[in-house]
């Protein structure tokens, strides 16, 4: 690895327009959660002007069955729709939480799908595609994440708090960050250039108002940083195209899962390709990479490692993964091969395995956890009650009993 570079993530907020469709998608599979925890759910969401169309394969007790709605069921996914476009604060022209066009094609599961992905007889629980997935982390910063997302995202979610709040009520829903930050000897040492657009109410891109906005985003930015990253020498870009006031899924048409990296780690690490939102968790998109980020967690947690990466890979229908891999990029305690051997019994013991199955009873994720994760990334939260188990940090002593 470089010591000394620059490197760059971005971030987008709750209002962008894919990330409105991520956060429908995963509204949608909290709901069949919560009333059937093996529900089957794979929903896409579109958005564009005025209107928000569902698509996708789904099974789930008292929603849809034998290939017949419950009574009341697409009511109830039209409200719950609804409902997170009118929290995340959309009552455009363009774009509003009552008088949107809404769209629900979602239908039945592929049987096809499910008898390779059900567990049956003596076959247990398969993984319900192929893929590779990635999990990581680094002690850049105290959530463990790369520093250029983490602040990404930080910058964001101060926006939307200060929207909500009405501490801003200049600033409206899309917007999207952007941090470059210089390292040395592996650490961040300075921000070199910040870009934040936001979508904004009428007249704040000139004047008076104009620069009320630039001073505020400035302020909230250099509040959210840790201290010393900025200086005169930061480059700053806000609103660098001029007016934004058309936003949202009015200004560009969204889709779930175009946000994959901003979901993850920023371009710091490997990505495999698979989405997240949308997606119940037996599709080892999702578990899988959520395990390997709780894996990657812990082993940094712990001192064994300053860097981790790890790889799992599935084959649709086969429960136990293909292969497990392990790399500290040099930074590790101990040997990495030791570390994967490791890893992979303590999984074996503390989850019951890298299943499909045992991901999901070992981290608890089968029930409705998963629409705070759709927006400011799915790594680096802090964990509580049911949410964000794969955050925590309780596996370093057995980590280290078992090297």
């Amino acid at each position: 690895m470089r010591k000394d570079f620059l490197f760059t993530s971005e971030s987008v907020s709750e209002g962008h327009p894919d990330k409105v469709a991520d956060q429908i998608s995963d509204a949608i599979v909290d709901l069949f959660l919560a009333k059937d925890p093996e529900a089957r759910i794979a929903c896409e969401t579109l958005t564009t002007t005025q209107l928000v169309v569902l698509a996708g394969e789904i099974r789930c007790r008292g929603v849809y069955e034998d290939g017949a709605w419950a009574p009341g069921a697409q009511d109830e996914i039209e409200a719950a729709v609804r409902a997170t476009v009118k929290r995340i604060g959309y009552e455009q022209d363009g774009f509003h939480w009552q008088t949107f066009r809404f769209e629900n094609n979602l239908h039945g599961q592929s049987a096809h799908i499910a008898q390779g992905v059900d567990a049956a007889g003596n076959k247990d629980e398969g993984a319900g595609d192929q893929g590779i997935m990635f999990g990581f982390a680094c002690d850049e910063t105290e959530e463990l994440m790369p520093a250029t997302l983490a602040f990404s995202h930080r910058i964001l979610k101060r926006l939307a708090d200060d929207r909500h709040s009405g501490a801003a009520p200049f600033i409206e829903p899309d917007a999207k960050s952007q941090v470059t930050l210089r390292y040395v000897d592996g650490k961040p040492v300075a921000a070199t250039a910040i870009v934040v657009s936001t979508q904004h109410k009428a007249g704040y891109d000139a004047g008076e108002q104009g620069a009320e906005l630039n001073a505020y985003v400035r302020r909230a930015v250099g509040e959210v940083l840790p201290e010393g990253l900025i200086s005169d020498a930061t480059v700053w870009h806000i609103n660098p195209t001029g007016s934004f006031e058309i936003g949202g899924p009015d200004g560009d048409a969204g889709l779930t899962g175009r946000k994959i990296i901003v979901d993850t780690y920023g371009g710091a690490a490997p990505h495999g390709g698979g989405a997240f939102s949308g997606k119940d968790p037996t599709k080892v998109d999702r578990s899988a990479a959520y395990v390997a980020r709780y894996l990657a967690k812990n082993v940094v947690a712990a001192g064994l490692a300053r860097r981790c990466t790890i790889q799992v890979s599935y084959a649709i229908g086969v429960s136990r993964p293909l292969s497990l891999y392990v790399d500290t990029h040099g930074t590790g305690t101990v040997d990495d091969a030791a570390l994967e051997a490791a890893i992979a019994k303590v999984a074996e013991d503390k989850l019951g395995g890298l299943t499909p199955r045992g991901i999901r009873l070992g981290l608890g994720l089968n029930k409705p956890i998963y629409a705070p994760s759709a927006a400011y990334g799915h790594f680096g939260r802090v964990p509580e009650g049911d949410f964000f188990p794969w955050e925590r940090t309780d596996l370093g002593e057995a980590l280290k009993a078992a090297l």
